[in-house]
């Protein structure tokens, strides 16, 4: 078996999956072509696209990631190369720790506090029933949903969207355009989990963030081409205008590094992070990675991605 590694750190990677499968050639993407040739297998993230049109004789494409939108949009991907991605693989309780950090942040007011500290000003806030905030998650796939239930445990009403109907305990959810329309009549904050796909582009677009609440805020650590930015700075105003969202924790943009000419950069109620919500922990996923290698030998069915569906 010969695995082909390209990711940041693809030596730790390598020899992770080296000491697992001491049977196997594991090589990074920087080792020379005449060596990368003829793998069984990529594991990858962000692979660039001579990696994928070298290979002429792959079993499988592993992930090294949940989102897939850059992957399906690189020349030269395969088609019938069966593509599996990284499901969870701890990322779940550290996304979840930050849609809550981004969701306390607005309900205890220290959006409102920090606006006060530079004046000096003395001023608490009273803090609203848990009853009356809540908290829409766009998208319930495994890490959505672990979210959806970590709000819900933590005392929030929790109204879940997705495409397809689910059913997750103690969250109400919804599904399809009536679905979405009265998660967005409600919610004070909403989260954005979705993959990027045709259907999910600017998901959040000005008529949408229009339903929203006065007062509302976002949090998006999901994909940059869910919320239209432009209309975001005009739902919570910008250059002398006034807008009826509250306020926004991001972490991911359209264009990353987001450009420091950006004005989300300076807009006193957004908070920027630098793509950092859900850091994948490398022994979950460097486990996960030998189970899919394993399965794949083994002739087993696995979830692959569907193309055509964009995860």
């Amino acid at each position: 078996m010969k695995v082909v590694v390209h990711i940041d750190d693809a030596a730790q990677w390598q020899a992770a999956i080296a000491e697992a499968l001491p049977e196997a050639t594991v090589l990074t993407s920087d080792a020379p072509a005449s060596e990368r040739a003829n793998a069984d297998y990529l594991a990858v993230w962000k692979a660039p696209a001579h990696l994928l049109q070298e290979q002429t004789q792959l079993k499988g494409i592993i992930n090294l990631g949940a989102g897939v939108d850059y992957l399906l949009k690189t020349p030269g991907l395969p088609k019938d190369v069966p593509i599996v991605k990284l499901r969870d693989a701890g990322m779940s309780e550290l996304m979840a720790d930050y849609v809550l950090y981004g969701v306390l942040h607005f309900y205890r007011s220290m959006d409102r506090y920090a606006a006060q500290q530079p004046n000096a000003q003395w001023q608490p806030h009273a803090v609203p029933d848990k009853a009356n905030w809540p908290v829409g998650v766009l998208g319930l796939g495994a890490i959505g949903s672990y979210v959806a239930s970590a709000l819900q445990q933590a005392g929030f009403p929790v109204l879940g969207w997705s495409r397809t109907p689910k059913q997750i305990s103690g969250v109400r959810c919804l599904h399809g355009e009536d679905g979405l329309n009265e998660l967005l009549n409600q919610a004070q904050s909403v989260v954005t989990i979705l993959p990027d796909t045709a259907a999910t582009q600017h998901i959040l677009n000005a008529e949408r963030l229009a339903q929203l609440p006065k007062g509302a805020s976002i949090i998006n650590p999901g994909r940059g081409s869910l919320i239209d930015e432009q209309a975001l700075l005009d739902a919570l105003g910008h250059d002398g205008q006034p807008g009826h969202l509250r306020g926004a924790l991001l972490d991911v943009f359209h264009e990353e590094p987001l450009p420091a000419n950006n004005p989300l950069w300076q807009h006193p109620k957004v908070i920027v992070t630098p793509h950092m919500a859900a850091p994948t922990p490398l022994n979950d996923a460097i486990d996960q990675v030998i189970s899919y290698l394993h399965a794949f030998e083994a002739g087993e069915t696995l979830a692959t991605v569907n193309p055509d569906m964009g995860y």
